[in-house]
């Protein structure tokens, strides 16, 4: 045989082992290593972002849960409150704010002196200028209250001024008081004096979480406890209408309605309502429900009609993936044993997909909470609501703000001591939406079926 025809023969492929990798593997692994790597990339800069986000509301928002307060001994003298000393409630109330301002100078000069610090005011009024707009008021509720207490000496826990407090959280400085008129740097001495005798101290503010709104003169009386309660009758009215309307159009649509070009369509704009935004929904209730139904405006009610509309879809598409996920098997073997289609949606499909149904009733609603453009649409504006409505009836129809509305209002007042209440309110809002979704995520554990 020559030497060309043995070259010209097939050689042996060499031998590989299952243990070596060829090019195309390593590639292969490559790649999804760098994919890996991108994704732990991508989590841990959400993570980061969200660290900072909840830093910054936190380190700019809880100073709204503190407040500095003024305790003075004020003598409530009865030849300024009730000059005829009879006690008569009517006389009692005529005597105005300004009646009480100089029980609080007086008040001011005596714990001064106590202190052992010199009065470097000469007119009470400036005097007064440390002390919160509405501090006379307070004393005036007390009196108003307490006739009987006239003539006495009674101990109060009085607000200071937002430019007192400022100075105190550091938010106000001696150089920012060179533009402005109501406080002074003999002002902040006499502040420093004070707390030094405990005068003046910082305190847990709890009418920040009980208390109403106020004018953009008294931003240290600010509260959120009266929008709170409007949000809380909202989310009443949400829940009333739209987890019925919802989980029986859902229950029909899945499980009853024939496929034709009808409910297609229904199908389309549900899908559609869903991505509209919420604006929308608010110019919608503006027009429906204040100018057609003549229902009352800004009232609690009405807010709630807005967000069960703009909050439907979304109870619609989640509560019919949940009746979607039960197994076919469960509908055959109802039926199989002879019950009637109703039976089998009520008795066996239903209860299966409840937890699916209430998770996405509680994200609704939470979304919902939070909303703010259709509840200005419809003027629940902060500022409306004074007092705690005095009944159920009149807290769904008298008018109130809500939690996201108020918190809107306060980010665009001019005063900085607003500024920081907002992201205090935005701290009491992502506390109801946490614990909203903690509850969701509950209940779904606790009723949730494994197949």
């Amino acid at each position: 045989m020559s030497h060309a025809s043995l070259s010209d023969q097939p050689q042996p492929r060499a031998k590989s082992s299952l243990l070596t990798l060829d090019d195309r593997t390593r590639r292969r692994n490559a790649a999804e290593s760098r994919f890996r790597a991108y994704g732990i990339t991508a989590i841990a800069i959400g993570l980061v972002f969200l660290v900072v986000l909840i830093t910054s509301i936190f380190a700019k928002g809880v100073g709204a849960f503190q407040q500095t307060f003024i305790t003075l001994d004020v003598e409530l003298l009865e030849a300024k409150l009730d000059k005829s000393g009879t006690r008569d409630i009517e006389k009692i109330k005529k005597v105005t704010t300004f009646g009480y301002n100089p029980l609080i100078e007086n008040a001011l000069k005596a714990a001064m002196e106590e202190a052992g610090v010199e009065n470097p005011f000469a007119k009470g009024k400036d005097l007064r200028k440390m002390m919160s707009a509405g501090a006379a008021s307070q004393i005036r509720a007390f009196v108003v209250d307490n006739p009987d207490r006239i003539g006495d000496t009674v101990q109060f826990r009085l607000l200071a001024s937002s430019r007192v407090d400022g100075y105190l959280k550091g938010r106000v400085s001696r150089e920012s008081l060179a533009r402005d008129k109501n406080l002074t740097p003999v002002h902040l001495d006499l502040v420093d004096a004070l707390r030094d005798a405990g005068v003046v101290e910082k305190r847990f503010n709890l009418g920040f979480i009980t208390g109403a709104d106020a004018s953009e003169s008294r931003p240290e009386q600010a509260g959120l406890g009266v929008s709170m309660l409007g949000s809380f009758y909202m989310m009443l009215v949400v829940l009333a209408c739209a987890l019925p309307i919802g989980v029986a159009a859902s229950i029909y649509l899945e499980e009853f309605a024939p496929q034709n070009w009808v409910t297609d369509l229904i199908e389309v704009n549900i899908s559609n309502l869903a991505a509209v935004p919420s604006i929308v929904f608010g110019i919608l209730g503006l027009a429906v429900f204040i100018q057609f139904a003549h229902l009352p405006q800004s009232a609690p009610l009405v807010g709630g009609l807005v967000l069960t509309l703009m909050t439907l879809p979304t109870i619609i598409i989640s509560t019919r993936a949940s009746l979607k996920s039960v197994p076919p098997s469960i509908r055959e073997a109802a039926l199989g044993i002879g019950a009637s289609k109703m039976q089998t949606v009520f008795h066996h499909v239903l209860p299966l997909a409840m937890p699916g149904i209430l998770t996405g009733t509680i994200i609704g609603l939470a979304q919902a909470l939070g909303e703010t453009a259709p509840l200005l649409l419809i003027g629940m504006v902060g500022y409306i609501a004074s007092n705690y409505p005095g009944g159920i009836i009149e807290g769904f129809m008298s008018p109130n703000s809500a939690m996201p509305a108020q918190i809107y209002e306060w980010a665009k007042r001019a005063d900085p001591a607003y500024y920081e209440r907002a992201w205090g309110g935005i701290i009491i809002l992502l506390v109801f939406l946490m614990t909203m979704n903690i509850i969701a995520i509950i209940l779904r554990r606790r009723f949730e079926r494994r197949w």
